[in-house]
């Protein structure tokens, strides 16, 4: 919805795109937020949850060294430093929307995928999932960016709903609470959906995946360029700034629609 030209270079051609400071940093404390309930309640504090920023940025660095460029010209280490500080303070604004003490998630980084009767396949990562004794699901979401300005909530809030739509799928159940959790700008947006919702998410998946089958069929693929192309890695391919695509790779066909991975995230752009 972005860019159709974007999505076809990094999904259906799958070039290679650098590390970014951003979308890293986003991993780290997504990671931190994830690892602090297993601690007992009483022990999630911001203190501790600050010490594991640097531990999970090595464990991820042991992970692909290739994050290592990311600070390769930091000579004095001052970069770095102040590259973990952001990661940290992010990590403390959490501490700040809710007290993870009186939480105890039912679910993680929850891996979700269903089928839709069309035959489409979803599937995505639940940063988060609460479940009530009475059986009401909330899904939360970890946002490293600032909230959206008023008038593009239902920009952010698409991806909630396509976790929604997915786990009533799986579950049977509309989800309760769709909750983004800000941590750049220190907001919360809410939202509860129905089912009139969902379905409306399910006919624009469609409509979405019958225009990704026909560029995949047509071969074009139409560049949107906005303020966004400043974060794009293609430009030199890009016809907008005066590129060429490369050729469609052989036997390209339409892939399943999903939304980005915990290591694939880029909250901030």
């Amino acid at each position: 919805m972005q860019c159709p030209l974007l999505y076809r270079f990094r999904v259906i051609d799958q070039l290679p795109e650098p590390p970014s400071l951003v979308a890293t940093r986003g991993t780290v404390v997504h990671a931190v937020l994830e690892r602090l309930f297993d601690l007992p309640p009483g022990e999630r504090t911001a203190e501790r949850a600050v010490e594991m920023v640097e531990p999970e940025w090595r464990r991820l660095l042991a992970a692909d060294p290739e994050l290592a460029q990311l600070f390769a010209d930091d000579a004095d280490g001052s970069e770095f430093a102040a590259w973990l500080a952001s990661a940290r303070d992010l990590v403390e604004a959490y501490f700040r929307l809710e007290d993870p003490n009186r939480l105890q998630p039912a679910e993680r980084e929850l891996y979700v995928e269903t089928r839709l009767d069309s035959g489409l396949t979803l599937r995505g990562y639940v940063d988060r999932l609460d479940v009530a004794p009475t059986g009401e699901i909330r899904v939360v979401d970890y946002k490293t960016g600032k909230a959206p300005n008023a008038g593009f909530e239902a920009k952010a809030l698409f991806q909630m709903k396509f976790y929604a739509l997915v786990l009533w799928r799986l579950r049977g159940r509309v989800p309760r609470r769709l909750q983004l959790m800000y941590l750049g700008s220190g907001e919360v947006i809410r939202y509860d959906p129905d089912e009139a919702d969902l379905r409306a998410t399910e006919r624009k998946l469609e409509a979405l995946w019958a225009a990704i089958a026909r560029a995949t069929q047509t071969g074009e693929w139409r560049a949107n360029p906005s303020r966004l192309c400043d974060w794009c890695h293609h430009q030199a391919l890009c016809p907008a700034f005066g590129g060429t695509p490369p050729p469609l790779p052989a036997h390209a066909a339409p892939p399943d629609l999903e939304v980005p991975s915990p290591q694939s995230r880029a909250d901030e752009v």
